[in-house]
C-alpha cells in the first residue's frame, strides 16, 4: 500500500471519528452502512501500520454502534435493547435483535400513509445494512481472534433471515422484503433488494466458515436453513445491473467465495462464474455510458466507490488460485481496472469534493474513499495469503 494512501485513508478516517461522535465529545451520529465500512478501516489501518490505536477504534466503534443502533431511538415511547432483552442480555446479545439503520426520521407509523420521498429518510431495519455489520464483525473475528464477534454476527444473520425472508403458500414459496420496522415486527417497504438473496447467502457461508476456523462450530446457530434458503430464491433472480454501487457488490462476493474455498469448504463454482460473467455484462454497460463524465455536483460517489472497491477485489482474486473456467472472466473484469482507478483519482480531487452531492453524503463518501485507499481491512485475504 502507497504510504500517501495510507495517510490521506487516516485523514479521511480521523476526520469522520470526529463529525460522527466516536473521538469527541459530539452526541454520537451512528449510520450502520457506513459504519461497516468504517470498522473495516480501522482494522486496514490497524494491519497497515501495527498500530493498536486504530484497533481500538474500531472496537469503540462496534461497541457504540451496538449501544445507540440495537436500542430504541431516544424519540421513540419505547426503551432498551429492541430484541427486548434485559440490560445484561442485550449487552451479551446486542445484535439479536437487528440494528436500526439511524437514518434522521423516527420509522413510519402503523397509522401513517406510506410516502415514497419520506421513507427514505426514516428509521427501521435494511437488510442490505445489516449484511455489511455481519461483515464487519466477521473481520474483526478474524483480526483480534475473540470469536465472540463472529457469534454476533451469526446471531445478526439468524435474525435477519427470519424476518426478511418471507413465505407465501408453502415452504418452498418464499421472497424478501426491503425494509422492516424497529422491532421486525412489521414489513415498511416489501419489494426485494435485487441481490439481497446473493448478500445473504455468500455472508452466511462466510460466518460459518468462520465459525468454523474460530473454533466455535458454528457459533451456537445453526445457519443451514439459512443457507438453503438464500440458495433458492439465488435461482430465480437476474443478477445482471448497470449500477456501479451494485456491479462492486457483485465483484465482493465473487471474492468472498473465492475466500471460503480457501478455508477448505467446497466452492459454489456455479454461482461464482454467475456473479462474474454478470458484473462483466454490467461493466460493458457501465462504461459505455457517460455517468463518468458528467460533473461532480450531479453523481453519487459513494455508488462509484463501491465498483471501485469491487474492481480491487478483481485485482486480488487474479493473485488466487481459481478454477480455470473462471480465471478467463477474471482476466475480462481486470481489463477494467484502470476504470477503479479513475473513479478513485477522480474522488482524491478536493476540488470535487466540495460540491454539495458531495458534501450530502459526506460520511459515507470520506468513508467509502478511504476503504478504496486501504482495502484490506474490507477484503480480508488472509485465508488467501493476500
Amino acid at each position: 500500500m502507497p504510504a500517501e494512501n495510507s495517510a490521506e485513508a487516516i485523514i479521511l478516517m480521523d476526520a469522520f471519528a470526529k463529525r460522527t461522535g466516536l473521538i469527541s465529545g459530539k452526541t454520537p451520529q451512528r449510520y450502520l452502512w457506513t459504519d461497516a465500512f468504517a470498522v473495516c478501516n480501522f482494522i486496514g489501518l490497524f494491519r497497515a501500520s501495527g498500530e493498536r490505536k486504530y484497533l481500538e477504534l474500531a472496537l469503540q466503534l462496534v461497541d457504540q454502534v451496538h449501544r445507540v443502533l440495537g436500542r430504541y431511538r431516544d424519540d421513540d415511547w419505547r426503551e432498551g435493547w429492541i430484541s427486548g432483552l434485559s440490560e445484561k442480555e442485550g449487552r451479551e446479545h446486542p445484535t439479536i435483535g437487528g440494528l436500526r439503520i439511524g437514518k434522521p426520521l423516527p420509522e413510519r407509523k402503523e397509522d401513517e400513509a406510506y410516502d415514497d420521498r419520506l421513507e427514505w429518510d426514516r428509521d427501521g431495519q435494511y437488510f442490505h445494512y445489516l449484511i455489511q455489520w455481519m461483515h464487519a464483525l466477521d473481520r474483526l473475528g478474524w483480526v483480534t481472534g475473540d470469536s465472540r464477534y463472529n457469534r454476533w454476527a451469526c446471531e445478526l444473520a439468524a435474525t435477519a433471515h427470519q424476518a426478511f425472508v418471507r413465505r407465501h403458500d408453502g415452504p418452498n414459496n418464499a421472497a424478501m422484503v426491503w425494509k422492516m420496522s424497529t422491532d421486525l415486527s412489521r414489513v415498511l417497504v416489501p419489494s426485494m433488494g435485487q441481490h439481497d438473496p446473493l448478500d445473504g447467502y455468500v455472508m452466511a457461508r462466510q460466518l460459518r466458515s468462520s465459525a468454523a476456523v474460530l473454533g466455535e462450530a458454528t457459533a451456537g446457530v445453526t445457519l443451514d436453513t439459512t443457507i438453503h434458503d438464500y440458495r433458492q430464491l439465488l435461482d430465480g433472480i437476474e443478477l445482471v445491473t448497470t449500477d456501479p454501487l451494485g456491479i462492486g457488490g457483485l465483484l465482493v462476493n465473487a471474492f468472498r467465495l473465492v475466500q471460503i474455498e480457501a478455508r477448505n469448504m467446497e466452492i459454489d463454482l456455479q454461482l461464482l462464474e454467475r456473479l462474474l460473467a454478470a458484473a462483466y455484462q454490467g461493466l460493458v454497460h457501465y462504461s459505455s455510458g457517460s455517468e463518468l463524465a458528467t460533473p461532480a455536483e450531479y453523481r453519487l460517489a459513494f455508488r462509484e466507490l463501491g465498483l471501485a472497491i469491487g474492481l480491487q477485489a478483481v485485482d486480488w482474486l487474479m493473485k488466487a488460485e481459481t478454477a480455470s473456467s473462471s480465471r478467463r472472466l477474471m482476466e475480462q473484469l481486470a481489463g477494467y481496472s484502470q476504470l477503479g482507478e479513475q473513479i478513485v483519482s477522480f474522488w482524491r480531487d478536493p476540488a470535487h469534493r466540495r460540491v454539495a452531492m458531495w458534501r450530502d453524503h459526506v460520511d459515507i463518501n470520506e468513508v467509502m474513499l478511504a476503504t478504496c485507499l486501504i482495502p484490506g481491512g474490507f477484503l480480508g485475504g488472509e485465508s488467501l495469503n493476500l
